[in-house]
Protein backbone atom coordinates (compact mmCIF):
# COMPACT_ATOMS: atom_id res chain seq x y z
CA UNK A 1 0.00 0.00 0.00
CA UNK A 2 1.17 3.49 -0.78
CA UNK A 3 1.43 5.13 2.64
CA UNK A 4 1.88 8.62 1.16
CA UNK A 5 -1.41 8.40 -0.77
CA UNK A 6 -3.26 7.03 2.23
CA UNK A 7 -1.84 9.76 4.42
CA UNK A 8 -3.32 12.31 2.02
CA UNK A 9 -6.76 10.77 2.64
CA UNK A 10 -6.17 11.18 6.38
CA UNK A 11 -4.63 14.70 6.25
CA UNK A 12 -7.94 16.68 6.22
CA UNK A 13 -9.17 14.74 9.25
CA UNK A 14 -6.15 16.08 11.15
CA UNK A 15 -5.81 19.57 9.64
CA UNK A 16 -9.43 20.72 9.61
CA UNK A 17 -11.52 18.28 11.63
CA UNK A 18 -11.93 17.03 15.16
CA UNK A 19 -12.56 13.50 13.85
CA UNK A 20 -8.94 12.67 14.60
CA UNK A 21 -7.28 13.81 17.79
CA UNK A 22 -3.89 13.93 16.12
CA UNK A 23 -2.50 17.45 16.13
CA UNK A 24 0.26 16.97 13.57
CA UNK A 25 0.54 15.07 10.32
CA UNK A 26 2.64 11.95 10.94
CA UNK A 27 5.69 11.32 8.79
CA UNK A 28 5.07 8.95 5.88
CA UNK A 29 7.41 6.38 7.49
CA UNK A 30 5.47 6.49 10.76
CA UNK A 31 2.20 6.11 8.87
CA UNK A 32 3.62 3.18 6.89
CA UNK A 33 4.60 1.51 10.17
CA UNK A 34 1.03 1.97 11.47
CA UNK A 35 -0.34 0.34 8.33
CA UNK A 36 2.06 -2.59 8.62
CA UNK A 37 1.18 -3.13 12.28
CA UNK A 38 -2.54 -3.07 11.50
CA UNK A 39 -2.11 -5.53 8.62
CA UNK A 40 -0.23 -7.96 10.88
CA UNK A 41 -2.39 -7.71 14.02
CA UNK A 42 -5.91 -6.74 12.89
CA UNK A 43 -6.69 -5.73 9.34
CA UNK A 44 -6.19 -2.73 7.04
CA UNK A 45 -8.42 -2.49 3.99
CA UNK A 46 -8.11 -0.16 1.03
CA UNK A 47 -10.80 1.13 -1.34
CA UNK A 48 -9.73 2.23 -4.81
CA UNK A 49 -11.54 3.85 -7.69
CA UNK A 50 -9.82 3.51 -11.07
CA UNK A 51 -6.63 2.50 -9.31
CA UNK A 52 -6.57 5.49 -6.96
CA UNK A 53 -7.01 5.08 -3.18
CA UNK A 54 -10.16 6.80 -1.95
CA UNK A 55 -10.60 5.29 1.52
CA UNK A 56 -9.43 2.80 4.07
CA UNK A 57 -10.60 1.04 7.22
CA UNK A 58 -8.61 -0.71 9.90
CA UNK A 59 -8.58 -2.26 13.32
CA UNK A 60 -6.29 -1.17 16.13
CA UNK A 61 -5.63 -1.71 19.81
CA UNK A 62 -8.57 -1.01 22.07
CA UNK A 63 -6.44 -1.21 25.20
CA UNK A 64 -2.99 -2.71 25.80
CA UNK A 65 -3.65 -4.99 28.78
CA UNK A 66 -3.69 -8.71 27.89
CA UNK A 67 -7.33 -9.27 28.88
CA UNK A 68 -8.37 -6.87 26.09
CA UNK A 69 -6.80 -9.13 23.43
CA UNK A 70 -10.14 -9.98 21.78
CA UNK A 71 -11.36 -6.39 21.56
CA UNK A 72 -10.54 -4.04 18.71
CA UNK A 73 -11.07 -0.38 17.89
CA UNK A 74 -12.26 0.33 14.35
CA UNK A 75 -11.83 3.34 12.08
CA UNK A 76 -12.76 4.27 8.54
CA UNK A 77 -11.64 7.26 6.47
CA UNK A 78 -12.87 8.20 2.99
CA UNK A 79 -12.00 11.16 0.80
CA UNK A 80 -14.76 13.73 1.17
CA UNK A 81 -15.41 13.74 -2.58
CA UNK A 82 -16.29 10.02 -2.29
CA UNK A 83 -18.64 10.25 0.70
CA UNK A 84 -22.12 8.73 0.35
CA UNK A 85 -21.09 6.27 -2.35
CA UNK A 86 -21.13 3.14 -0.18
CA UNK A 87 -17.34 2.99 0.15
CA UNK A 88 -17.28 3.20 3.94
CA UNK A 89 -20.04 0.57 4.13
CA UNK A 90 -18.11 -1.86 1.94
CA UNK A 91 -14.92 -1.27 3.88
CA UNK A 92 -16.60 -1.88 7.26
CA UNK A 93 -18.42 -5.00 6.06
CA UNK A 94 -15.13 -6.53 4.92
CA UNK A 95 -13.26 -5.29 7.98
CA UNK A 96 -15.70 -6.95 10.39
CA UNK A 97 -15.55 -10.17 8.42
CA UNK A 98 -11.76 -10.25 8.63
CA UNK A 99 -11.71 -9.30 12.31
CA UNK A 100 -14.18 -12.10 13.04
CA UNK A 101 -11.97 -14.57 11.17
CA UNK A 102 -9.04 -13.44 13.31
CA UNK A 103 -10.98 -14.20 16.50
CA UNK A 104 -11.96 -10.72 17.67
CA UNK A 105 -15.27 -10.62 19.54
CA UNK A 106 -15.89 -6.95 20.37
CA UNK A 107 -15.45 -3.79 18.32
CA UNK A 108 -15.38 -0.27 19.73
CA UNK A 109 -15.52 3.10 18.01
CA UNK A 110 -14.90 6.53 19.49
CA UNK A 111 -16.67 9.43 17.80
CA UNK A 112 -15.95 13.07 18.55
CA UNK A 113 -19.18 14.91 19.25
CA UNK A 114 -21.13 16.32 17.61
CA UNK A 115 -20.98 14.02 14.58
CA UNK A 116 -24.46 12.71 13.81
CA UNK A 117 -23.48 11.20 10.42
CA UNK A 118 -20.75 9.05 11.99
CA UNK A 119 -22.97 7.97 14.89
CA UNK A 120 -25.72 7.01 12.43
CA UNK A 121 -23.22 5.16 10.22
CA UNK A 122 -21.93 3.09 13.13
CA UNK A 123 -25.42 2.33 14.44
CA UNK A 124 -26.35 0.82 11.07
CA UNK A 125 -23.56 -1.71 11.66
CA UNK A 126 -24.99 -2.68 15.03
CA UNK A 127 -22.93 -0.37 17.23
CA UNK A 128 -24.67 0.68 20.44
CA UNK A 129 -23.78 3.77 22.48
CA UNK A 130 -22.10 2.88 25.76
CA UNK A 131 -21.03 6.23 27.12
CA UNK A 132 -19.54 9.64 26.59
CA UNK A 133 -16.11 10.72 27.76
CA UNK A 134 -16.63 14.45 28.47
CA UNK A 135 -13.86 16.95 27.68
CA UNK A 136 -11.44 14.13 26.85
CA UNK A 137 -9.67 15.91 24.00
CA UNK A 138 -8.48 19.44 23.31
CA UNK A 139 -8.11 20.54 19.68
CA UNK A 140 -8.59 23.84 17.87
CA UNK A 141 -8.82 25.60 21.26
CA UNK A 142 -11.91 23.58 22.19
CA UNK A 143 -12.61 20.83 24.70
CA UNK A 144 -14.19 17.86 22.97
CA UNK A 145 -16.40 14.98 24.08
CA UNK A 146 -16.12 11.49 22.61
CA UNK A 147 -19.02 9.06 22.44
CA UNK A 148 -18.01 5.40 22.63
CA UNK A 149 -19.95 2.72 20.81
CA UNK A 150 -19.76 -1.06 21.05
CA UNK A 151 -20.55 -3.79 18.54
CA UNK A 152 -20.30 -7.55 19.01
CA UNK A 153 -18.33 -9.19 16.21
CA UNK A 154 -19.01 -12.80 17.23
Amino acid sequence: MDAASLLEIYRPYIDSSTTSFELRIPAVEEFADRIQTAVEKWSWLLAEVEGQPVGYAYGSTHRVREAYAYSVETSVYVLESYHRRGIANALYENLFSQLQERGYVSAFAGITLPNDPSVKFHKQFGFKPIGIFPRVGFKFDTWLDVEWLYCPIQ
